[in-house]
C-alpha cells in the first residue's frame, strides 16, 4: 500500500523521522502502515457520525474513542489553524481533549479502546508532513491515555479518505454542512459502529461510498 505525497508548505523537515529534533517527531507513510493500525469495519458510518455531531471545517480537528465494539464512547473536536509539522505539539492538543473526554485506561494490561482522528484540511487526499506528525500525536497520546491507535482519516473537499488504507469515499466532505450538534462531545448515547475482526488486504482497497 502506498500514499501520494504533497509537500506541507514553507516548512520542510530538518532532520529524519524519529529525531528529537522539533522537526522530526512525525510518521512516515511505510512507518504507519507497518504499524498494525486496526481497521474500522465501516469506516463511513464512523465519519457521517463525526461529521453530524461536530459539522467540521477546514482546520478543525475531531479525536474519538471506540469501545471494544467500536461503539462511539466520546468525541471532542478543536480548531488547529497552524501547521507546525511538529507530532509534539499536536500529541499535547490531543491529549488535552482527551482527558476532558474519557478516563485514561493506564491501569489496563493491554488497551481495549480505539481512538481514531479525523483532520478537516485543505488540499487533496495526499498524505502530508503535516498529517505525519498527526499521526505521531495520534499515537503517542494512545500510548500516554491507555488507548489502541487507530485509523486516521482525513476530510477534503474532494471527500474523505483514510490514510493508508485506501478507502474513502466523497461524502461527506469538508464542504458539506449537517447540523452542527456541538463542538465537545461525551457521554452521549453510542453510536452503532460495526467492528470488523480479520479484515484482509481486499477490505484495505475496497472503496466505501
Amino acid at each position: 500500500m502506498t500514499f501520494g505525497s504533497a509537500p506541507l508548505s514553507t516548512k520542510p523537515l530538518a532532520m529524519p523521522t524519529g529525531s528529537a529534533s522539533r522537526h522530526g517527531r512525525l510518521l512516515e507513510p511505510a512507518e504507519w502502515n507497518a504499524a498494525g493500525i486496526p481497521l474500522l469495519r465501516n469506516p463511513r458510518e464512523v465519519v457521517i457520525g463525526l461529521h453530524s455531531r461536530h459539522s467540521p471545517t477546514p482546520a478543525t480537528v475531531v479525536i474519538a474513542v471506540l469501545d471494544p465494539e467500536e461503539q462511539l464512547v466520546a468525541s471532542a473536536s478543536f480548531t488547529q489553524r497552524t501547521a507546525s509539522a511538529d507530532g509534539w505539539d499536536y500529541r499535547n492538543a490531543l491529549l488535552s481533549r482527551l482527558r476532558r473526554v474519557v478516563p485514561h485506561d493506564l491501569r489496563r494490561r493491554t488497551p481495549v479502546r480505539t481512538a481514531v482522528l479525523l483532520h478537516c484540511r485543505e488540499g487533496d487526499e495526499r498524505w502530508t508532513e503535516d498529517d505525519g506528525a498527526w499521526m505521531w500525536g495520534l499515537r503517542d497520546a494512545c500510548t500516554l491515555h491507555g488507548l489502541r491507535c487507530g485509523a486516521y482519516i482525513t476530510l477534503t473537499r474532494g471527500g474523505w479518505q483514510v490514510l493508508g488504507e485506501g478507502r474513502g469515499g466523497r461524502r461527506p466532505s469538508s464542504q458539506s454542512r449537517p447540523e452542527r450538534l456541538g463542538d465537545v462531545t461525551t457521554e452521549f448515547p453510542p453510536l452503532a459502529l460495526h467492528t470488523g475482526g480479520g479484515a484482509t488486504d481486499a477490505l484495505r482497497r475496497t472503496a466505501a461510498r
